[in-house]
């Protein structure tokens, strides 16, 4: 049986912009494999933070060598967008939203799916440390 992975990622900025930071966590078989927050920048939005979120989460499963993937976030616009659903209009994501497809193409499949924040909780827990770091 081959194993299944998935990706939760998340951002928060306190003030939007302002503090901000990401985080994101590994599941393979609904086992925790590998979890990061990351400080993203004194004065960032919420949806760039999200953004790094993701990129964090899927640089660590192209290290990891992991081909099938399942995304996982409760940002509406980031799943989106990486679904082609949404333009991306604002200059401060376009080079995030470049960077994340360019990484997209290491994987054989990589599915987007919006969840809400309840079912979010770790990668959200994971954003607000980064705020500490």
């Amino acid at each position: 049986m081959e194993n299944k992975y998935v990706l939760f990622f998340d951002g928060c900025s306190k003030g939007n912009p302002g503090k901000a930071g990401c985080g994101a966590v590994m599941y393979e078989n609904n086992v925790e494999v590998f979890s990061k927050a990351v400080f993203v920048g004194k004065k960032e939005t919420n949806n760039y933070a999200e953004y790094m979120g993701l990129i964090v989460g899927l640089e660590n499963a192209i290290i990891q060598n992991i081909k099938v993937l399942t995304v996982k976030g409760d940002s509406m616009l980031v799943i989106k967008q990486m679904n082609g659903l949404y333009k991306v209009k604002s200059p401060n994501l376009i080079p995030l939203f470049e960077f994340a497809k360019q990484l997209e193409t290491k994987f054989d499949k990589i599915t987007y799916h919006h969840v809400y924040r309840n079912d979010n909780k770790r990668a959200d827990e994971l954003s607000n440390i980064a705020l500490l770091l």
